[in-house]
């Protein structure tokens, strides 16, 4: 056998000499076996073959054709920019134009360094070198995922879903300056506050609401517009085209984040009195959507309840509403009760479940979710968010205010829906799973929302936000002194985001450009696009096999300037948003603003429909009261408002 082993050994060592002669270099896509071999005759090392040498041209080919597809097909119409292909093409072509350019700038810098330093010019030569290596150091950055300010382009007026309401996508949006008046500003702690009755007038605000309800239904009158919205919804959730009935409760879900740390003081006056110059909401809105309920809708104070499951109430907001209605269930989490508000309690039968499709995200999660019983429980639900943007999701408005809507969004054992925000690390980019579709599709949650009601007078940046003044148009320097309110609940976001994302640019320094995240408004498009979300997810939050429809339409206006939507630019046919600033004629079902043969062609359409059949338009049942026909009545009131127009007296 020695005869045998010998040329093995040498073999061996040469292999070992030819390893030290050429170095055997680790590359990425290989598993390290790029060794010389020896030839038995010649004993002549051979170098390897490096049958991944094409390797290195992977990202440049890929980053190249990315960019000549996105722009061969996106060129040409814009809208597509939104199609799936499109939005993985994009962050490689966008890649690649950085990595080009870090390329030839780099080569170039270093070129220039050369040239300098045979001239003696050390310290222009040691600038060049300087930014040759900044520029490699950009394009070696290009693709990292850290670049959390790099929102996806925003597409103009390309709907998604399927539109909801009366007047399906259409989102009320009242503007009124003499809502607001406070002088104070930002870090500003001194009395008065913002919300005191110095600083925002009840009167406007409530005139604000009925407004926004009459601009969202269409109706003359808020008793009607009540009357349309639960027969509308009661309609949609298979229970008739009936309205509110006696008895029937609502839930409101608040905004109360600021009350996240308090703590309990000795005396029940000392109680819950801190952050005063940061904004939940506004009293004087709560109160006038209260008086809504009760006085107009005929809701007994008894079966509404309002609060935030996960935080405390704050005092000051507490007393100024109570005084007024005292027999509304006021609710704070649990261990924090105080006079006169209701502890929240799970409710065993409403079990939630979360649809993350990634296993690791569930490691040590041993508690089951359940829903706030006075929320399970209710008929309808109300969802009250803040204009807000959000330090580490984007924007916090209708979505994410359902984080509070079981427990502490981190609580020990149980799911962390901070998994699906778009922080790095968490969940950055388009076409991931979202908590907030869950929050938004449970039918004992978010699926019975029948309002979405965003208060915007005063708005902020981040979660924990003191009021900030806004200096796009109409506002100029002024606070916003909004509300926005939608049957269709991912419309109200869509609207709020457009708001949000053109004011708050990130054009400054001190505006932090949180609605300009990476991902910030995927969840819209993963909700719009259910039952098939770009992400692939199963959003099955009440674990009955997955939710089967569109939870609403997302839509990014055309321009800040116009505000329009496509609704506004096709009132026939357009199929996403439709954006109204004040109440309209009733009959103009063209949305023209006046009343006349377009709104008759479209009457004609429905009439002697009912609710079921397939040329049913709830808008045009406009008798009073509804009666669920489009009948003569319905005619009568037409030909009574004929050719009257907005801003007619």
């Amino acid at each position: 056998m020695w005869p045998l082993l010998q040329p093995w050994s040498k073999a061996n060592k040469a292999e070992a000499d030819g390893r030290k002669a050429i170095g055997v270099k680790k590359m990425i896509f290989s598993n390290n076996n790029l060794t010389p071999s020896v030839c038995p005759k010649t004993s002549q090392t051979n170098k390897p073959k490096n049958h991944f040498r094409w390797l290195k041209w992977l990202f440049p080919i890929t980053g190249l054709s990315a960019l000549l597809w996105f722009s061969l097909r996106v060129i040409p119409k814009p809208s597509r920019a939104t199609y799936p292909c499109q939005r993985i093409a994009f962050p490689l072509a966008s890649a690649f134009v950085v990595w080009l350019l870090g390329l030839v700038g780099s080569v170039a810098a270093y070129r220039k360094a050369k040239h300098l330093r045979v001239q003696g010019r050390y310290i222009l030569a040691a600038t060049c070198i300087a930014l040759s290596i900044a520029f490699v150091w950009a394009a070696m950055s290009s693709t990292d995922q850290k670049v959390t300010y790099a929102h996806e382009p925003i597409v103009s007026n390309s709907p998604l879903g399927k539109a909801k309401g009366i007047f399906p996508g259409r989102v009320a949006w009242i503007h009124d300056p003499d809502a607001t008046s406070w002088e104070g500003s930002d870090g500003d702690t001194s009395p008065p506050f913002w919300y005191d009755e110095s600083c925002t007038d009840q009167e406007v605000v409530t005139e604000m609401l009925s407004k926004a309800l009459r601009a969202l239904t269409g109706r003359s009158s808020d008793a009607a517009a009540w009357d349309a919205i639960f027969k509308d919804f009661n309609q949609q959730m298979g229970r008739g085209y009936v309205g509110y009935t006696a008895g029937e409760k609502i839930a409101i879900k608040a905004n109360f984040v600021l009350m996240y740390s308090v703590n309990d003081g000795v005396k029940p006056g000392n109680f819950w009195n801190c952050r005063l110059d940061q904004i939940d909401n506004s009293p004087q809105l709560t109160r006038a959507l209260l008086r809504q309920l009760i006085d107009v809708a005929g809701v007994s104070p008894g079966d509404i309840s309002i609060g935030d499951p996960s935080q405390g109430m704050p005092n000051y907001w507490y007393d100024m509403v109570h005084a007024e209605f005292p027999g509304v269930v006021y609710l704070t989490k649990p261990n924090y009760s105080l006079y006169g508000r209701t502890t929240v309690t799970k409710d065993i039968d409403a079990p939630f479940y979360w649809s993350d499709p990634n296993p690791a995200h569930f490691v040590g999660v041993i508690n089951q979710d359940y829903i706030p019983t006075h929320f399970s429980q209710a008929d309808y639900f109300i969802n009250f968010p803040i204009l807000k943007s959000h330090t580490h999701a984007g924007i916090t408005v209708g979505g994410k205010n359902h984080y509070g809507s079981l427990r502490i969004p981190t609580a020990a054992g149980y799911y962390d829906m901070h998994w699906s925000r778009v922080l790095p690390g968490e969940s950055p980019g388009m076409g991931n799973y979202r908590a907030t579709v869950d929050l938004l599709g449970h039918p004992k949650l978010g699926g019975k929302t029948i309002l979405t009601l965003i208060d915007g007078l005063y708005a902020g940046r981040g979660w924990d936000a003191r009021p900030i003044r806004w200096d796009m148009a109409p506002f100029n320097g002024d606070w916003p002194s909004s509300i926005f309110l939608s049957q269709d609940k991912i419309a109200a976001d869509s609207v709020a985001f457009d708001f949000m994302y053109n004011e708050w640019d990130g054009s400054t320094s001190e505006k932090d450009p949180f609605p300009q995240m990476s991902g910030a408004d995927d969840y819209l498009h993963e909700a719009a696009l259910i039952p098939n979300p770009d992400s692939g997810a199963n959003y099955d939050p009440n674990n009955d096999g997955g939710l089967t429809e569109s939870l609403g339409v997302h839509e990014h206006w055309n321009n800040a300037t116009d505000k329009q939507y496509s609704r506004n630019l096709d009132p026939v046919n357009g199929t996403g948003i439709e954006l109204v600033t004040e109440p309209g004629v009733v009959g103009d079902f063209y949305k023209n603003g006046v009343v006349d043969f377009k709104d008759f062609v479209i009457f004609a359409t429905a009439w002697r429909s009912e609710p079921g059949d397939d040329n049913w338009n709830a808008a045009c049942d406009i008798s009073m009261p509804i009666d669920g026909i489009i009948d003569n009545i319905d005619l009568a009131k037409i030909c009574e408002n004929w050719l009257d127009y907005v801003g007619q007296d």
